[in-house]
């Protein structure tokens, strides 16, 4: 008990730590103020962004603005990288929730990036209006968007200088810089901007199968050289190759081009060291800014390191915390002895677990796709951008589908093995741990509630002190709202078909006398992850060797599971530890549906009805 006390403490504090160091950087020591606000918007929408006003922003010295649009799939802390260095640099960064992402509402467009830049044109409008936020340049106001955030940018250029020419004025975007989307570079979207413009596209961007020339080498790309021509007032300068990373035009008439080109893959190309100092060399040259920091000087991958600190930090924290609870009267009950462990395999039955094993991840690996392209027959409005409480997460709805299909699988192989052959070769039910009554099972759904509860209200905490969650590039644990629980109860009871499967297979299957620990966790790990694991594989190998991608209507849903691996891997080792706490498999996978679907529930789009 004293050890499993201490365990807890010392998780809450390397926690708080975290969280402290954390807000050190993205306040660059205390010299940014970092704040939420919420911005009411068209139709009864509303935008929710977090605010970095560095203290060099004032009355006297009011400072550029730049707009920050993560892409799909992604909320305000996304790029928060990219607002710190460019608050570093005395800009005021504003880091948006796009529409029907993180916090902001759903939109009335089903096409918002395209008609509404995310949200990004309303706030355009306020800043370049609004008397209220007097530190703000009204004349240097920018914006800048990975991905779909990209092509919000660069509708924004047209939309505002299409507004210009309608009232003889200039556009209220001074400069806008896109990363990783070439699609929104048309000739009806560049020939008349009025706004600096830089690019940046990742060399081996997964989506580049959509480019004209089919690949993501941009020099000779049409999309590039439309980009660099635009600034042109002559078509005798127009160019046949673009010089990449050299600017074109000139900054004072806004026909500033430039064209980057990282070396990198479409989902890391904002957290590359120098795809941002691209980036930031970029809008300190439209802005004419003269701070001293070179554009390499960065520091936002120490909050990256504290992140992925902080995310293993918390879920270690639940484990001595099931200990303690357990420990009490009231849950002491639900402890049982741990079944006796299944008798190591012989010849024969070697073959059959190994053999059943590669079928279950093949399995895992090649109903992902289909299973992805039917949650879109299933779930139509949701697939399709309107707004729905029927399930109304997109992306979430193709892994639900995966997860119950490979979960009914699961206890499908599970209980046909053991009536063909485990329950001839020694192993009895009695091993498996599923013996629990009513009240048992009451009770454990009870201590479930409570463990979630401390893990969410320690995450509160560490927000509420240092405006900080748990994230590591894309990967976050964040902070939800009353529609999140709900959401909750509608996605939990159908994921939770695969989380108990998992744990009885874990427990029931793959856990054998005299077994090594860590052979026994990396078996199961790569049980559950390596079917999606293939899938990754088959991808990028795939596109190695060819230049395209293996699934392309279907790569979305295959850049989902950078993050969903991780989880899946993690998932039995869990399972395992709460099974050998309580002797039975039903804590560990309630524990981890919980707070896993939470993740996934407030890091996708949700079109919920305004």
């Amino acid at each position: 008990m004293r050890f499993n006390q201490r365990f807890l403490l010392v998780t809450l504090v390397i926690l708080i730590l975290a969280g402290a160091l954390s807000n050190l950087v993205q306040t660059s020591g205390r010299k940014v103020k970092v704040y939420s606000i919420k911005v009411p918007t068209q139709d009864g929408q509303w935008v929710y962004a977090d605010l970095f006003k560095p203290e060099t922003a004032t009355k006297e010295n009011p400072a550029p603005l730049v707009i920050v649009i993560p892409g799909f799939q992604r909320s305000k802390e996304a790029l928060a990288n990219i607002a710190i260095e460019l608050s570093r640099r005395g800009m005021v960064a504003v880091s948006i929730d796009p529409y029907a992402q993180g916090f902001s509402s759903s939109s009335m467009q089903r096409r918002a990036a395209t008609n509404e830049g995310y949200g990004m044109f309303a706030l355009v409008e306020y800043f370049a209006n609004t008397e209220i936020l007097n530190y703000i340049d009204k004349e240097r106001i920018g914006a800048t968007g990975h991905s779909a955030g990209g092509n919000a940018v660069i509708q924004g250029a047209r939309y505002f200088s299409e507004k210009a020419r309608e009232t003889g004025t200039r556009s209220k975007l001074h400069s806008v810089y896109c990363s990783g989307y070439v699609l929104s570079l048309s000739e009806r979207n560049l020939e008349a901007a009025q706004s600096n413009i830089g690019a940046a596209y990742a060399f081996y961007d997964e989506g580049a199968y959509r480019n004209e020339f089919g690949h993501a080498d941009m020099k000779k790309a049409p999309e590039a050289l439309r980009l660099i021509n635009s600034g042109f007032a002559d078509s005798s300068q127009f160019i046949s190759e673009v010089n990449i990373g050299k600017y074109y035009g000139n900054v004072e008439d806004r026909s500033l081009r430039i064209m980057y080109n990282e070396k990198t893959i479409h989902p890391f190309q904002p957290y590359m060291i120098e795809a941002t100092a691209n980036q930031l060399a970029y809008f300190d040259k439209v802005f004419a800014l003269d701070h001293g920091l070179s554009s390499e000087n960065q520091i936002w991958y120490w909050k990256e390191i504290l992140g992925i600190i902080m995310i293993v930090t918390g879920m270690l924290s639940i484990v001595p915390l099931a200990r303690i609870l357990l420990s009490t009267p009231y849950f002491s009950n639900l402890v049982h002895d741990t079944p006796p462990a299944l008798p190591k395999p012989e010849k024969k039955g070697k073959i059959l677990f190994w053999g059943l094993f590669i079928l279950a991840a093949l399995i895992a690996c090649f109903s992902y796709i289909p299973m992805a392209e039917l949650s879109q027959d299933i779930f139509v409005k949701a697939s399709t951008r309107r707004q729905t409480w029927f399930f109304p997460q997109r992306m979430n709805n193709a892994v639900l589908m995966w997860a119950v299909f490979n979960g009914t699988i699961g206890f499908l192989i599970f209980f046909l093995t053991y009536r063909l052959s485990g329950r001839k070769n020694g192993i009895t039910k009695a091993m498996w741990g599923t013996q629990i009554s009513r009240k048992e099972l009451a009770q454990t759904l009870l201590l479930t509630v409570i463990i979630f509860a401390f893990y969410y209200l320690v995450l509160a905490s560490i927000y509420y002190l240092f405006h900080i969650d748990y994230r590591f590039l894309f990967m976050g644990v964040r902070v939800f709202g009353p529609d999140s629980l709900i959401l909750l109860l509608m996605y939990a009871p159908m994921f939770f078909i695969f989380f108990l499967s998992n744990s009885l297979r874990v427990n029931g299957s793959m856990r054998f006398e005299k077994q090594k620990s860590w052979k026994n966790i990396l078996i199961m790990g790569l049980g559950n992850s390596l079917g999606l694991l293939l899938i990754v594989i088959v991808q990028y190998v795939t596109f190695a060797f060819t230049g395209t991608v293996h699934w392309t209507d279907g790569w979305l849903y295959v850049n989902l599971l950078f993050a969903v691996v991780p989880m899946m891997f993690v998932l039995p080792i869990f399972n395992k530890y709460f099974f050998q706490m309580t002797g039975r498999i039903y804590l560990g996978p309630m524990v981890t549906c919980l707070i896993f679907i939470m993740i996934l529930l407030t890091n996708t789009v949700v079109y919920i009805p305004l």
